[in-house]
């Protein structure tokens, strides 16, 4: 998936064991245990520099039917798999975009500010007897304070009631100091882009070719270019790479 790899490259940057974050996790691991008790939460905490990760799972995973086998459950990855297949696949793709965006975002504020910033989504998963639910996702970013660089991401999943007009997902950076919304991503939705459009996009997210998608959507190639011609113009941009660099940027 082609904004996966752009995101595990900004977010996995190697340093020189010269300047490597002398942070201890610990304190941090603690954080994510108390939000799995206190709010019943699924908490991950990755770490950046090691390419680790720390899932603390509670009665909201039971719900979700995830199982980590340890709480926390340790893998050597910043991505949560267990966690990420029960996210209905518009929404994934949209979520790492959004990631890198806030990423790109912080990059441009002030080291002492960049805690003033979090991430809050709405996205969908399968619970435990598959059911499609909605999640509200939070996501902070800690940087070190020796070299700067990103060194720890917090995500935070917990079930939300249903609200009247089953709403569509969201995917907000919000100023938590301010209480304002700094960023809103509503440039992929109907109003834009038609749903096959979107689906068409998402596949070419995911890397496929012309020829790939047309089997996977049941249509031919030739409506499959139309749909990408028109996803351009929509978007005001000259190829796929820009569609996505564009909603970055949103």
């Amino acid at each position: 998936m082609e904004i996966l790899e752009t995101l595990n490259e900004a977010l996995l940057k190697k340093t020189s064991a010269k300047k490597s974050c002398r942070m201890d996790p610990e304190p941090y691991q603690h954080m994510a245990y108390s939000f799995s008790v206190a709010e019943h939460s699924v908490a991950v905490l990755s770490d950046m520099q090691l390419n680790r990760s720390y899932l603390f799972n509670s009665k909201t995973g039971t719900e979700l039917g995830l199982e980590f086998g340890g709480n926390p459950a340790v893998i050597d990855s910043i991505w949560e798999e267990e966690i990420l297949k029960k996210i209905h696949p518009d929404d994934k793709m949209r979520k790492y975009i959004h990631e890198l965006k806030f990423f790109r975002l912080l990059e441009t504020v002030k080291p002492e500010e960049r805690s003033d910033f979090s991430v809050l989504s709405l996205i969908r998963m399968q619970d435990r007897n598959g059911n499609p639910r909605l999640v509200r996702h939070r996501m902070f970013y800690f940087y070190s304070t020796h070299n700067l660089k990103l060194r720890f991401a917090l995500c935070l999943y917990n079930l939300v009631p249903d609200p009247p007009g089953n709403r569509m997902p969201v995917f907000s950076i919000i100023n938590t100091v301010k209480g304002e919304t700094v960023s809103e991503d509503t440039m992929i939705d109907n109003r834009i882009l038609s749903k096959r459009e979107i689906e068409v996009l998402k596949l070419i997210g995911d890397g496929c070719t012309s020829k790939e998608i047309a089997a996977v959507l049941c249509i031919s190639i030739n409506t499959v270019s139309r749909h990408r011609q028109n996803i351009l113009e929509k978007l005001q941009v000259k190829n796929s790479v820009e569609a996505f660099q564009g909603m970055i940027r949103k």
